[in-house]
């Protein structure tokens, strides 16, 4: 998966390009999709930045082998992002979880 590929999900999927994070909570690695979207006019990234951003999350998500969950999860859900509310995407890293999982993560 490619960044731009990440990008056309969230276009098919909201029709809108939203910021996406990886966060962990509570010992789980999350994606989470973001209220915030390039198209706002307050939206802190530039186009080419929001390219990079995502081009780097699909990144972790090729390394770990989780591009096709982040996928069907995004085709299956009902939920969408809204104001304070991101769309949390859990990653099962399987065995390897524990060497993604550092304390500065």
């Amino acid at each position: 998966m490619t960044g731009d590929e990440l990008r056309q999900l969230l276009l098919s999927k909201w029709g809108r390009s939203y910021d996406m994070q990886l966060r962990r909570i509570k010992g789980k690695i999350y994606v989470q999709v973001m209220w915030k979207y390039l198209e706002q006019a307050s939206f802190p990234l530039d186009e080419s930045a929001y390219c990079e951003h995502l081009q780097a999350i699909a990144t972790y998500l090729n390394g770990w082998n989780s591009a096709d969950q982040v996928q069907r999860y995004l085709e299956q859900t009902r939920e969408r992002p809204r104001l304070g509310r991101a769309v949390s995407i859990p990653l099962d890293l399987g065995d390897r979880a524990s060497e993604w999982i550092l304390d500065d993560f």
